[in-house]
Order: C-alpha cells, then sequence, then structure tokens
C-alpha cells in the first residue's frame, strides 16, 4: 500500500521558494493640505501608487489635515496612540509640543533654495532625536512648500507698514518675527485664513506663493510681498515607531530609498520654479496652474533684507534660545549656524 504524502506550503516557505517578498499592511496616512501640489503631485500618489508597487500588499488610506481637522501637534498625538501611521505635517505647527523643531526654519534664514537645502541637511538629525522624543516618531522625508511671502488686504510698499497690523503666522518663530516689526501675530489654521482676511480679523497672512494662489488667497488679498520672512514651511513627514519597527531592516531600507527618490528630491526639484509659479499667478502673469489674480507685487529692498536678518539676529534666535536646553543650542549653532554663519546666545 502506497503512503500519500500531503505538503503543505505556508507563506513563509513560498517567501523561500519565489524569492519575492509578501507584504501585508494596512496603512493609514494624513498628507498635508489637500488643494496643494506637495499633496496631490507627491504624497498621495507615492503611498497609493509607488510603494503598492514596490511591495505588493502594502495599501494605504491617505486623508489630509484638513479632513481630519486635527490642530497643531495633535495629529502626530493621534499617530503615538495608532489611531495613524504615517503623518505628513508642517514642522512649525508643531514647535510648541517639540521646540528644537523650530530651529530648522527660522524667518529669514535662508533666503533661496541652495542655501535652504544646506540648513536642512544639516539640521535632519536633529529633526530625527526631536521626532523620536517628543512623538514616538522615525523621519522619512524633509520637504519645502514654496518660500513664504506676505500677503495684505491693504496697501503696503515693506515692512514699515506691518506696523500695528494683525498678521497670521503659521508658528511661533514666525510670529517672533512679527512683533518684532510691531505687529500682531495671530496663530489660525491655513484653511481659516481666506475668511479671515476677507472678514478683516486679520490683514496679512504669511504663507508660501504657490500655496497662497491654490487655496484662493489671491481673491481676497490685494498686495504681495514676496520677501521670504516665514521662510519655506518645510513638511516633515514621519511614521509612528511601531509601524517602522513592523518592516524588517530590508524593507524599511527599501520604504526610506522610494520615499527619498520618488517624494522627497522631486519636491525639492518643483520648489524653487513653484515659487516663481505662485507670484506670477498672485499678479496676473503666466500661470499654469489656472486664472491668474492680480494682487500688486510690492519690490523688495535692501533695507527690509537688512532688517529681516537683524530681527533674526537680535529677537528670534534669542526668543527660541530660551525655550530649548542648552544642548539643542550648541547643536543648532554646530550644524545650521555653521551654514549660514550665525551663532544663536
Amino acid at each position: 500500500m502506497k503512503q500519500i504524502v500531503k505538503f503543505i506550503i505556508v507563506p513563509s516557505l513560498i517567501l523561500l521558494l519565489t524569492g519575492t517578498a509578501v507584504f501585508a499592511k494596512d496603512l493609514r496616512v494624513v498628507g498635508s493640505w489637500n488643494s496643494l501640489t506637495m499633496f496631490k503631485n507627491f504624497e498621495k500618489p507615492f503611498w497609493t501608487e509607488t510603494l503598492p508597487a514596490a511591495m505588493p500588499g502594502i495599501k494605504a488610506d491617505v486623508t489630509s489635515l484638513g479632513q481630519v481637522k486635527l490642530k497643531g501637534a495633535a495629529v502626530l498625538r493621534q499617530m503615538d496612540m495608532g489611531v495613524f501611521d504615517v503623518v505628513h505635517t508642517v514642522a512649525d505647527y508643531v514647535v510648541a509640543d517639540s521646540p528644537a523643531l523650530a530651529g530648522l526654519d527660522m524667518p529669514a534664514l535662508a533666503p533661496d533654495i541652495d542655501l535652504a537645502r544646506k540648513v536642512v541637511a544639516a539640521y535632519r538629525p536633529v529633526v530625527a532625536d526631536a521626532l523620536a522624543k517628543d512623538f514616538n516618531a522615525k523621519l522619512l522625508a524633509i520637504a519645502p512648500y514654496p518660500a513664504q511671502v506676505i500677503f495684505c488686504r491693504d496697501k503696503i510698499t515693506g515692512l514699515d507698514d506691518l506696523k500695528g497690523k494683525k498678521i497670521r503666522a503659521s508658528g511661533w518663530t514666525t510670529s517672533e518675527f512679527v512683533t518684532a516689526l510691531d505687529a500682531t501675530g495671530v496663530t489660525m489654521s491655513f484653511g481659516e485664513v481666506p475668511q479671515s482676511l476677507q472678514r478683516g480679523v486679520v490683514d496679512c497672512a504669511i504663507t508660501g506663493s504657490l500655496s497662497g494662489y491654490s487655496a484662493g488667497w489671491g481673491e481676497v488679498a490685494s498686495y504681495i510681498y514676496p520677501l521670504p520672512v516665514g521662510g519655506w514651511d518645510y513638511v516633515i513627514t514621519a511614521m509612528s515607531m511601531k509601524t517602522w519597527n513592523s518592516f524588517s531592516s530590508k524593507e524599511q531600507n527599501l520604504l526610506q530609498s522610494l520615499i527619498k527618490e520618488k517624494l522627497e528630491e522631486p519636491a525639492w526639484e518643483v520648489t524653487a520654479r513653484e515659487t516663481q509659479e505662485g507670484i506670477d499667478c498672485l499678479t496676473g502673469g503666466s500661470c499654469p496652474h489656472g486664472e491668474p489674480n492680480k494682487l500688486s507685487q510690492v519690490q523688495i529692498s535692501d533695507k527690509d533684507l537688512e532688517r529681516a536678518q537683524k530681527i533674526l539676529i537680535e529677537d528670534v534666535l534669542p526668543a527660541w534660545a530660551a525655550k530649548v536646553k542648552p544642548e539643542v543650542v550648541e547643536r543648532w549653532n554646530t550644524t545650521i549656524g555653521k551654514v549660514v554663519n550665525i551663532q544663536a546666545k
């Protein structure tokens, strides 16, 4: 009598036989603002198309900051509690809970994109440590929005005209800058700004040029001053450390490589172009993103450039240094400080 032998092939054996990784993960992802190109062109396609194609079995449910309606660091706190796996958010939004992050994007620190890249490269280890310590999160990427500029309802000719005005600032370092101009910094979410400008709740607001155009700021403001007083509003991409640790080292390396190649680097490449496109779209120029607005553009003066740098050194940096531990200031001085030839005290 012949004995019939049955074989049960388990998934791990399939993996050994085929050499093909079998992934099974459902990721809950919060992107940044869904009206902007960062979300539409990079974040959402990465999680719903690029990653699943490279890692079969991965699925992602992608929402956005505007849809989850969580302010400040709450979205990262929710990720730490297991509600989300990945969050894309603006670093300035969470600096109250993680002051070390504010060192990344000081007002008037990096007026051009090349210097901005050097600043981010230098400070990246500090950002990674802060996210791990304060939110139990793994840093995956840092990418900039277009340069942060000033939108105003009423006529301005330069920084002097901002005295006494109420100005929306995305983070407290920008608020410190605004305060040094004898203006009042107002904290409100990005989505609340158009209505607030229209109703006079604020007189001016700061955001990226193309971001403001895409969100309708050009329909309620009348003037734009393209002095990058708000920095670059870097979007940080962070993953729950628990989720990160659930991947093998091989999977982690693949994920990190993909996000750099398909999301982070391309986002940097388009930012300089989008800064100018945003200004063109807002001021009646050629606009590849839709119908242009007709804001008046205020010309940047050398006097204002010098004043902005002075405010950074004498007001913003000391205020930030007072909020963080001495070792954080020391790390800033040995990283960004060396890049821009400024020392925080």
